[in-house]
Protein backbone atom coordinates (compact mmCIF):
# COMPACT_ATOMS: atom_id res chain seq x y z
CA UNK A 1 0.00 0.00 0.00
CA UNK A 2 1.33 3.43 -0.95
CA UNK A 3 1.34 5.80 2.08
CA UNK A 4 1.37 8.88 -0.14
CA UNK A 5 -1.94 7.83 -1.67
CA UNK A 6 -3.69 7.72 1.73
CA UNK A 7 -2.42 11.15 2.80
CA UNK A 8 -3.80 13.07 -0.19
CA UNK A 9 -7.44 13.36 -1.17
CA UNK A 10 -8.55 11.00 -3.89
CA UNK A 11 -7.91 12.45 -7.34
CA UNK A 12 -10.48 11.34 -9.89
CA UNK A 13 -9.69 10.61 -13.49
CA UNK A 14 -12.03 11.90 -16.20
CA UNK A 15 -13.14 8.29 -16.74
CA UNK A 16 -14.15 7.96 -13.06
CA UNK A 17 -16.42 11.02 -13.12
CA UNK A 18 -19.91 10.96 -14.61
CA UNK A 19 -22.73 13.45 -14.90
CA UNK A 20 -25.85 12.58 -12.94
CA UNK A 21 -29.25 14.22 -12.98
CA UNK A 22 -30.70 14.69 -9.50
CA UNK A 23 -34.33 15.78 -9.23
CA UNK A 24 -35.52 17.01 -5.84
CA UNK A 25 -39.13 17.70 -4.84
CA UNK A 26 -39.81 20.20 -2.06
CA UNK A 27 -43.28 20.80 -0.58
CA UNK A 28 -45.35 23.81 -1.67
CA UNK A 29 -46.08 26.12 0.07
CA UNK A 30 -42.89 26.27 2.10
CA UNK A 31 -41.57 29.29 3.97
CA UNK A 32 -38.92 31.09 1.93
CA UNK A 33 -36.35 30.91 4.72
CA UNK A 34 -37.01 27.20 5.20
CA UNK A 35 -36.79 26.60 1.43
CA UNK A 36 -33.42 28.37 1.18
CA UNK A 37 -32.14 26.40 4.17
CA UNK A 38 -33.24 23.10 2.58
CA UNK A 39 -31.61 24.01 -0.75
CA UNK A 40 -28.36 24.93 1.05
CA UNK A 41 -28.50 21.59 2.85
CA UNK A 42 -28.96 19.71 -0.44
CA UNK A 43 -26.11 21.58 -2.11
CA UNK A 44 -23.88 20.96 0.94
CA UNK A 45 -24.49 17.22 0.50
CA UNK A 46 -23.23 17.46 -3.08
CA UNK A 47 -20.18 19.48 -1.98
CA UNK A 48 -19.31 16.99 0.76
CA UNK A 49 -19.41 14.20 -1.83
CA UNK A 50 -17.03 16.13 -4.07
CA UNK A 51 -19.59 16.75 -6.80
CA UNK A 52 -19.28 19.64 -9.22
CA UNK A 53 -22.50 21.40 -10.22
CA UNK A 54 -22.92 21.48 -14.00
CA UNK A 55 -26.35 23.09 -13.98
CA UNK A 56 -29.27 23.86 -11.73
CA UNK A 57 -32.78 24.16 -13.13
CA UNK A 58 -35.49 25.44 -10.78
CA UNK A 59 -38.80 24.32 -12.27
CA UNK A 60 -40.83 26.00 -9.57
CA UNK A 61 -44.32 25.10 -8.44
CA UNK A 62 -46.04 22.15 -10.15
CA UNK A 63 -49.09 20.10 -9.30
CA UNK A 64 -48.54 16.52 -8.16
CA UNK A 65 -50.43 13.50 -9.48
CA UNK A 66 -51.13 12.43 -5.89
CA UNK A 67 -50.54 13.84 -2.42
CA UNK A 68 -47.15 13.24 -0.85
CA UNK A 69 -46.94 13.85 2.90
CA UNK A 70 -50.03 16.07 2.66
CA UNK A 71 -48.74 18.20 -0.24
CA UNK A 72 -50.64 18.28 -3.54
CA UNK A 73 -48.15 20.71 -5.09
CA UNK A 74 -44.39 20.88 -5.00
CA UNK A 75 -41.33 22.85 -6.07
CA UNK A 76 -39.07 20.89 -8.40
CA UNK A 77 -35.33 21.50 -8.65
CA UNK A 78 -33.20 19.54 -11.11
CA UNK A 79 -29.44 19.44 -10.61
CA UNK A 80 -26.85 18.11 -13.02
CA UNK A 81 -23.84 17.07 -10.98
CA UNK A 82 -20.50 15.72 -12.11
CA UNK A 83 -19.40 13.19 -9.50
CA UNK A 84 -17.78 9.90 -8.68
CA UNK A 85 -20.22 6.98 -9.18
CA UNK A 86 -19.08 5.55 -5.82
CA UNK A 87 -20.63 8.53 -4.01
CA UNK A 88 -24.15 7.99 -5.37
CA UNK A 89 -25.29 5.74 -2.52
CA UNK A 90 -23.92 8.25 0.02
CA UNK A 91 -25.79 11.14 -1.63
CA UNK A 92 -28.98 9.07 -1.93
CA UNK A 93 -28.90 8.21 1.78
CA UNK A 94 -28.18 11.82 2.78
CA UNK A 95 -31.05 13.16 0.63
CA UNK A 96 -33.47 10.67 2.24
CA UNK A 97 -32.96 12.24 5.67
CA UNK A 98 -33.16 15.93 4.69
CA UNK A 99 -36.38 17.07 6.40
CA UNK A 100 -37.67 19.39 3.63
CA UNK A 101 -37.32 16.90 0.76
CA UNK A 102 -40.52 15.06 -0.22
CA UNK A 103 -38.91 12.91 -2.91
CA UNK A 104 -35.69 12.71 -4.92
CA UNK A 105 -34.32 10.66 -7.78
CA UNK A 106 -30.81 10.24 -9.14
CA UNK A 107 -30.49 9.27 -12.79
CA UNK A 108 -27.50 8.63 -15.02
CA UNK A 109 -28.37 10.25 -18.37
CA UNK A 110 -27.52 8.33 -21.55
CA UNK A 111 -24.41 9.18 -23.57
CA UNK A 112 -24.87 12.23 -25.76
CA UNK A 113 -27.57 13.62 -23.46
CA UNK A 114 -27.89 17.36 -23.90
CA UNK A 115 -28.69 19.27 -20.72
CA UNK A 116 -31.78 21.41 -21.29
CA UNK A 117 -33.17 24.04 -18.96
CA UNK A 118 -36.80 22.94 -18.95
CA UNK A 119 -37.89 25.93 -16.88
CA UNK A 120 -36.91 28.26 -19.75
CA UNK A 121 -38.35 25.92 -22.39
CA UNK A 122 -41.62 25.73 -20.42
CA UNK A 123 -41.94 29.53 -20.25
CA UNK A 124 -41.43 29.79 -24.02
CA UNK A 125 -43.97 27.01 -24.60
CA UNK A 126 -46.56 28.78 -22.44
CA UNK A 127 -46.16 31.96 -24.46
CA UNK A 128 -46.38 30.16 -27.79
CA UNK A 129 -49.16 27.80 -26.76
CA UNK A 130 -52.44 28.64 -28.34
CA UNK A 131 -55.34 26.26 -28.65
CA UNK A 132 -57.38 26.05 -31.84
CA UNK A 133 -60.33 27.86 -30.27
CA UNK A 134 -58.11 30.68 -28.99
CA UNK A 135 -56.53 30.96 -32.43
CA UNK A 136 -59.88 31.10 -34.25
CA UNK A 137 -61.22 33.62 -31.72
CA UNK A 138 -58.16 35.83 -32.21
CA UNK A 139 -58.47 35.56 -36.00
CA UNK A 140 -62.20 36.52 -35.84
CA UNK A 141 -61.40 39.53 -33.68
CA UNK A 142 -58.66 40.62 -36.08
CA UNK A 143 -61.09 40.24 -39.03
CA UNK A 144 -63.76 42.33 -37.28
CA UNK A 145 -61.22 45.02 -36.41
CA UNK A 146 -60.05 45.09 -40.03
CA UNK A 147 -63.63 45.45 -41.33
CA UNK A 148 -64.35 48.27 -38.87
CA UNK A 149 -61.17 50.09 -39.90
CA UNK A 150 -62.04 49.67 -43.61
CA UNK A 151 -65.59 50.99 -43.04
CA UNK A 152 -64.24 54.02 -41.16
CA UNK A 153 -61.81 54.74 -44.01
CA UNK A 154 -64.62 54.52 -46.59
CA UNK A 155 -66.82 56.85 -44.53
CA UNK A 156 -64.04 59.44 -44.18
CA UNK A 157 -63.40 59.19 -47.91
CA UNK A 158 -67.14 59.74 -48.67
CA UNK A 159 -67.26 62.77 -46.41
CA UNK A 160 -64.22 64.27 -48.10
CA UNK A 161 -65.68 63.73 -51.58
CA UNK A 162 -69.05 65.17 -50.48
CA UNK A 163 -67.36 68.30 -49.18
CA UNK A 164 -65.35 68.64 -52.35
CA UNK A 165 -68.45 68.21 -54.55
CA UNK A 166 -70.68 70.64 -52.61
CA UNK A 167 -70.74 74.00 -54.46
CA UNK A 168 -69.58 76.86 -52.40
CA UNK A 169 -71.84 79.85 -52.89
CA UNK A 170 -70.07 83.13 -53.14
CA UNK A 171 -71.52 85.31 -50.43
CA UNK A 172 -71.65 88.99 -51.04
CA UNK A 173 -70.76 90.82 -47.84
CA UNK A 174 -73.08 93.72 -48.53
CA UNK A 175 -76.06 91.47 -49.18
CA UNK A 176 -75.32 89.48 -46.03
CA UNK A 177 -75.05 92.67 -44.00
CA UNK A 178 -78.46 93.88 -45.30
CA UNK A 179 -80.14 90.59 -44.36
CA UNK A 180 -78.67 90.75 -40.85
CA UNK A 181 -79.81 94.36 -40.38
CA UNK A 182 -83.32 93.43 -41.55
CA UNK A 183 -83.48 90.56 -39.04
CA UNK A 184 -82.20 92.73 -36.21
CA UNK A 185 -84.56 95.61 -36.93
CA UNK A 186 -87.64 93.43 -37.43
CA UNK A 187 -90.00 94.17 -34.52
CA UNK A 188 -92.17 91.15 -35.10
CA UNK A 189 -89.45 88.79 -33.78
CA UNK A 190 -89.65 88.36 -30.05
CA UNK A 191 -86.52 87.34 -28.36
Amino acid sequence: MNPAATDTPEVLDEADVRIYEVAVLLPYPMAQKEEHQTIKEIEAIFKEAGAREVSKDVWGQRGLAYEIKGSSEGNFIVYHQEMDPGKIREIDTALRIVPGVLRHIIVKPPKGYKITKYSETYKVWLKERESASEKSKREREEDIQKRIADKAKRQVKREKTAKAEAPVEAVDKEELGKKLDKLISDDSIEI
